[in-house]
Order: structure tokens, then sequence, then C-alpha cells
């Protein structure tokens, strides 16, 4: 008797979304976690609820972008105006630059890129002044899925196997996220007994746990006992701030984002930098636009590369000054529309995951992004709590009097980032892109594909993408017909075809916006496991 072959989840074919209408929404990576969101709203929540538990409920089900040692960062509106919360931690008080004298780079693993967690600080925040359901009630479904276990989804189980590789010998790794020896396989069941606890301790202390308790004491005992310097005091002392937005107009859209720390500004010079340009006479897979947001981007970056950092150590080029139309004008001059350049960074005058969007039939809706940087973040989970932390140090520079240069108590440069989009004042799409540095990338191509070009959410998401890789480098998914790779080669870009599901390369988009026709209308990424639902 011949036995069956194992069940294969790797996609073989072309597949077709649809984009989903509902007066109630959530959009997510993960189908459980965009369950439990919508759960919320059947019971009486509203869209801040929904956008809280299906982030909880994401720490549990996509570990290998996730958990509750991650960074967050939001923006809502709140049925009358708009805000933005920074929930992203700082470095331990002792990260002074001689910790860290004789490297090249900051460790990209283990203790020494770890930061405090600023996720749950902006979870209580978000529910505290804008939630309708107990704090506690948004953690029920992730308690559930961690007590009871959940089946992994492929995308994650491909991300799993990836992290082992290089995180296997890390504290407390193996023993939580390698269970039988090996990578946890799509399809295979999976539970985090010790992580449901510490999401029970955080919903009955509305957080304080997390930084003044007995999970705090485990973290900090976890590091001491393996040489590290976060301490009780750098998890006690953690705030999160309501910082507003950023923002850009471009035509009839005006794109947000949260100020440095994070990467959104990159995006917001991108949209201003191609007001100058040309790209309104093209499609939106023409090469020619394809070249000018590329190059808009190479500028975007090449900028915040030299000058973003944690914005009380931005005291030389502030986020107003790269803004500045005067300076975009002239900086929009060094796109050459027929040939790609290396772009250098500018001098202004004075004068950079899991996403989901969340929205309400009473008008709030909800961008919310939070993340441990690379996959399982720094690979070190503390024994006991299945709490796994970030590895945001790792984004902090060692270059001497470099404005994001590594100090105490300091918001490292962030990719995560939320975005939102107004039109005439009010509220249009709440979305995000995942996937570092692509986020920004992302955020344009998102934003002139639903805007300038008029397609829907859904097919903005499974449209092909291109990603800036640093010089002349330009990144195509291998979806890109031949034609168009082809000429932006033609065009001088070092063209390089990537597997849109290696890793985090080009991203996951989730994207809700408000539908002409009433309610709202939804897409989500086919590149992860998720999708839109509502009601």
């Amino acid at each position: 008797m011949t036995s069956s072959p194992p069940l294969s989840h790797v996609p073989l074919y072309p597949s077709r979304r649809s984009p989903v209408f509902a007066k109630n929404m959530v959009a997510a990576s993960h189908p459980l976690a965009a369950q439990a969101g919508l759960s919320m709203l059947s019971a009486g929540g509203n869209a801040v609820d929904a956008a809280l538990a299906t982030a909880i409920s994401l720490t549990v089900v996509e570990p290998t972008g996730n958990g509750l040692g991650s960074d967050a960062f939001a923006i809502l509106w709140d049925g009358t105006e708009l805000h933005g919360l920074n929930a992203s931690g700082r470095s331990p008080a002792a990260w002074t630059p001689d910790r860290f004298a004789g490297l090249d780079r900051m460790p990209f693993q283990g203790w020494e890129s770890v930061t405090v967690p600023g996720a749950v600080s902006g979870w209580v925040a978000l529910s505290e002044r804008f939630g309708a359901l107990p704090f506690e009630r948004l953690f029920e479904p992730a308690v559930r899925y961690a007590e009871d276990g959940f089946a992994v989804t492929p995308s994650v189980a491909g991300v799993w196997a990836w992290g082992c590789e290089s995180l296997h010998d890390k504290p407390g790794f193996a023993e939580t996220f390698m269970p039988q020896g090996r990578p946890v396989r799509a399809g295979e069941w999976f539970r985090n007994r010790d992580l449901a606890t510490s999401l029970r301790l955080i919903a009955e202390t509305r957080g304080e746990a997390f930084y003044r308790g007995p999970l705090a004491e485990k973290i900090a005992a976890f590091a001491r006992g393996h040489g590290a310097v976060l301490s009780e005091t750098d998890l006690a002392e953690n705030v999160c701030d309501w910082c507003g937005t950023l923002s850009q107009t471009f035509d009839d859209q005006t794109l947000h984002e949260i100020p440095p720390n994070g990467q959104g500004l990159a995006a917001l010079m991108a949209l201003a930098l191609l007001d100058h340009t040309s790209v309104r006479d093209f499609g939106p897979d023409d090469p020619r636009a394809w070249h000018l947001m590329a190059e808009a981007m190479k500028l975007a970056f090449a900028d915040i590369h030299a000058h973003l950092a944690d914005p009380l150590a931005m005291d030389k080029v502030r986020a107003e000054y790269l803004l500045d139309a005067g300076y975009i004008a002239d900086r929009a001059k060094l796109i050459d529309p027929m040939r790609a350049t290396d772009h250098g960074p500018g001098v202004p005058n004075h004068g950079s995951t899991v996403c989901l969007a969340a929205a309400d039939e009473d008008g709030r809706m909800v961008s919310f992004i939070q993340s441990n940087y690379a996959g399982f973040g720094s690979g070190v989970v503390v024994l006991g709590t299945g709490i796994h932390l970030q590895n945001r140090g790792a984004g902090f520079s060692l270059t001497p009097g470099h404005p994001n240069q590594v100090g105490p108590r300091k918001r490292p440069k962030h990719t995560i980032i939320p975005g939102f989009v107004t039109k005439s004042g009010q509220p249009h799409m709440a979305f995000g892109v995942m996937g570092g540095p692509m986020q920004p990338q992302g955020h344009v191509q998102m934003v002139l594909r639903t805007g300038l070009w008029g397609q829907n959410v859904q097919s903005a998401a499974d449209a092909p993408r291109w990603r800036v890789t640093g010089g002349m480098g330009l990144a195509l998914e291998t979806s890109v017909p031949s034609d168009l790779a082809a000429a932006l080669a033609d065009l001088g870009h070092h063209i390089t075809a990537e597997q849109p599901e290696r890793a985090f390369g080009f991203g996951g988009a989730q994207l809700i916006a408000k539908n002409p026709g009433g309610g709202y209308v939804g897409g989500s990424d086919p590149r992860k496991d998720g999708h839109a639902v509502g009601f």
C-alpha cells in the first residue's frame, strides 16, 4: 500500500483576492488575529478595541514578526481628529558608546541588541484613552490561542524555519520555539502556555506586571544572568508618547506618518519629491513611473540615513527641515528622468514587522504596527514567561557624532511605521506595509496606486513591487514582467529578481479605506496568511 505524500502548503498557481466591503472591518496578516479583532467589534467594542485585540493575538500566532517584547506605533482617527502614538522603547541606561567600543556595527542578535519593549505600554495608553471594552477582555482570544494552541500558517512557518537557523543557540529560544528540536512546520499545532500566563498578568494589571512587577523582575534577572544591563529601572521608566503626525499632500491625498524616530519621514519626502516630477504622466506599471518613484526614494533614504534619530538628538537637522519646500525643490532637481543615479545625503538649511488596520461604523479608523524588528528579534526568550525580545538596538549607529549614535535612555532609528491618508481633512485610508526598509517604499506605492492611479485597495496590495537596495540596486519581485524589468535596467538600475515570500523583502500590506458607496473597503496582502474581515 502506497502512503500519501506530505501535504504541501506552497502556493502552486496565481490566485485572485477580492476586496472586502463592510461597515466594521479588520485587516491583518493572520486570520486568527483578524477574527480576534472582529469579535471585539461584534461584542460592542470600537475600532481601537479591535486593533488592540488583533495586535495582542498577533504576538501569539505570528511570533516570527512580533511579541510581548516588541515596540509599536499607531495613527488613529477618533471620529473627530487624528492622533499619533509612539510606543517605542529606549536603550538601557548603561548603554554608553564605550560599551560597544571596538565593534564595527551594533550587535544584531542576542542581549546586546535588546532595548526596552514599548508595545505593552502602547496597548494600555490606547485602551485608556479610546477603548470601549474592559482592557482584560481584549486579551481573551490571545490567551486562548496561547493556552490551547493553534495551527501554524504557511508564511509564518517559512519565517520560523529561517529564524531557527541563526537563533537556535540564543538564550531560551530553542526551549520555546523549537519544542521538537526543530522549527514548527505549517499545519502543526503550537502552544505557548508560559506566554498565556504572561498575557493574563498583563491584562489583570493593565501592564504594570510587565514594567514594574513580576514579569519585569524576570526579564531583568534573565538579563543579569547573561551579562546584560537591561534593568528593572529601565523597564519601570518606560513611557510612550502622544506625538501627533507629520504630513505631506500629493494631489488630493495627504499622507500622515509618525515623526522620528520612525522612518515615515522618508515616505513623506519621496511624495514631496515626486510632486516635482512627471510621474502623473505615466500609468501604474510604466517603467518610467517606477524609475521616478525609485529615484525619489533613494534621495529620501540618503537623507534619513544621515539625519534620522531620536528627535531629542536631531538638534542640527530636524524633520521639518527635510520637508522644507525649498529644500525638496532643490533635491528634486537631482532626479534624472532618463537615468538612475546613486544619490548622497543633502544638507538642508536650518529655518525607519506586523501591521493591521481596523475601522468601525461610527467612523473610527486605526493603523497599528508592532514589531520585533528582525523576525524573532534578538532571539532571546525569557524562560518561564514566553516573552521574546526585540533587537531594536541594532538600529543605532556607532559613528561618533551621528545623531543616531548609541547612547543611554535613547530611542533608536526605527523601521516600523503606520500610515494614514486623509482627503480634505477627513479620514480616507488606514494602512501599513510591514517589512523593514520596504515600509516607506511600500507606503509610496500604496498611496500612488490607490490615489493617483485609482486602484482599489486589494489590487494595490496584489500588484508587483520594487524595492531600492542601496546604490544603484533595485530589487523586483519575480512576478514583474520581463519587459518592465528590462526597461528599468536600460535606465541604469542594477536589477535583482527576488521571491516575494523570502522573509520580509517586499512586505505585507493591510489596508482599509472609505468606500464611496458607504462603509469601508479592505484589502490584505496575498504575500501573508491573513485577510480582511468585516460585517
